[in-house]
């Protein structure tokens, strides 16, 4: 007899379906991939923990100027080199500070300051490149407008700071700040086991003096010509020249000069309305005609009774005359070729003498008062300078100098100077003591900085391509 109950097939897994076991192959499959992802993350989280404790103490900004993605791919070695200005700054006094202090105080008070200034310093692109106890020194890699904007709000947050350490009735605190622009060769030195980053230059040490001398003339913020010059738009800042020193390790002087911006509003007002007599008065002093320069440095210290640079050249003055040794004070002109600042190229070496030269025939003429000699002079240099520029510029295109740049700028800076000094000499409206001296400075002292710096870094650079054959004809 045939069945005839509903046809019922026998059950089989359908496509898409599985069985107990395959579920529980796929879930602890699951599992191993969640535990493996967060063994991931956890790594990377770690990871990037570590980059940013490793931030604190090599910046960011420094593995980016090596062109180095991570501190974990930092060799011994790596190198860069760049123009950048260098700040130091330092907290004046302590040592008798800190010695009213107990050890904890110290550090609650040195990193009370620190946390103060280095927001300030890292809103103006610079990079903290190491502390030294109390003292800061940064590197501004963009313009040197950075380093001295920064210094000056550093200046402006060392105020609020104060006003907060006066009311809790602690000592209010003074710092020095010193700038200067050049050369740096950033990178990594140590051995197999400890390595850190540094920056080699005499530009650094330039900054580091500079900061020193603050003390000598009560200035919180002192730059130096270099810096001067590589600024955009110098008339942006109150800026007066204070002194011009021979410093340790440098065979020719070197310019100082005070940015007023960061003075109280009394004592900016003073040294503002003073600053003409007062620049003239140190063209005096420099000149040799102490006299002159007391007489005039009396009046500016009766005009701003707190200008602590007035005062300390009245001194100086006092002494010369009680001394009854003119050449004791000032440096007078220092216009002569030296064998020291000859880079190696014979072209560039010839052109160099021949400008000092005519340089000091400018400063002989406005000093004898021969305006048809100094205008000559004048001419001869405008032409010759320009001249001179263009055999080097092209030397720059020519071989690919990868600082031709920065180099050119200066070229355009000492052009921009010089056609102020032309026009004052020009006038016939101001003192020959202090043309001659601004023929010192703008001219001879502008043209032996960038020899034994700019040019002769530019003369290694075809050093180095022709000692390895590759220096193009």
């Amino acid at each position: 007899m045939a069945d005839t109950r509903p046809f019922e097939p026998a059950l089989q897994p359908l496509a898409g379906h599985h069985t107990d076991s395959q579920d529980a192959e796929i879930a602890a499959l699951r599992q191993a991939v969640e535990r493996e992802t967060r063994a991931h993350e956890h790594t990377r989280a770690t990871l990037a923990r570590t980059e940013a404790a490793y931030s604190k103490f090599v910046p960011r900004q420094f593995l980016s100027l090596l062109r180095t993605p991570s501190i974990m791919h930092v060799e011994l070695g790596t190198h860069v080199e760049k123009e950048m200005t260098i700040l130091f700054s330092d907290i004046r006094d302590f040592t008798a500070l800190s010695e009213t202090m107990t050890p904890q105080e110290n550090f609650r008070f040195i990193n009370s300051y620190l946390s103060e200034m280095e927001p300030v310093i890292s809103r103006h692109d610079g990079i903290i490149d190491k502390y030294i106890g109390d003292a800061i020194m940064a590197l501004f890699p963009k313009s040197a407008d950075d380093a001295l904007t920064a210094a000056i709000d550093m200046l402006s947050q060392l105020d609020v700071y104060n006003i907060g350490r006066a009311r809790a009735g602690y000592h209010t605190v003074r710092i020095g700040i010193g700038l200067n622009t050049g050369m740096v060769m950033l990178g990594t030195v140590g051995g197999l086991n400890r390595m850190d980053s540094t920056v080699i230059s005499d530009a650094v040490n330039l900054a580091s003096r500079l900061e020193g001398v603050t003390k000598d003339y009560a200035a919180p913020l002192l730059i130096s010509e270099h810096t001067l010059f590589g600024l955009q738009d110098p008339s942006r800042y109150r800026i007066r020249l204070v002194d011009r020193i021979l410093v340790k390790g440098k065979s020719h002087p070197q310019a100082v000069y005070e940015v007023l911006d960061a003075d109280t509003p009394e004592d900016r007002a003073g040294k503002l309305t003073t600053l003409p007599m007062f620049e003239e008065a140190v063209a005096c002093y420099h000149m040799r005609d102490v006299w002159r320069a007391q007489q005039l440095f009396k009046r500016c210290a009766a005009i701003a009774p707190n200008d602590r640079a007035a005062k300390l050249y009245l001194s100086r003055c006092e002494e010369v005359l009680t001394s009854g040794n003119p050449e004791a004070g000032g440096r007078g002109l220092e216009i002569a070729w030296k064998d020291e600042y000859a880079v190696g190229v014979a072209e560039i070496d010839t052109q160099h003498r021949e400008l000092l030269t005519r340089m000091g025939q400018l400063a002989e003429a406005i000093l004898g008062e021969d305006p048809p000699s100094a205008k000559q002079a004048l001419g001869f240099l405008a032409d010759y300078a320009l001249s001179h520029f263009k055999t080097e510029e092209a030397l720059m295109r020519q071989h690919h100098y990868p600082f031709s740049e920065e180099h050119i700028r200066q070229h355009r800076t000492f052009a921009d100077y010089f056609a102020k000094l032309r026009a004052e000499v020009e006038s016939g409206k101001l003192h020959p003591l202090y043309l001659t001296f601004r023929v010192q400075l703008l001219l001879v002292d502008w043209l032996i900085n960038h020899t034994t710096q700019t040019d002769r870094h530019l003369a290694r650079f075809l050093h180095n391509l022709e000692r390895q054959g590759t220096l193009a004809p």
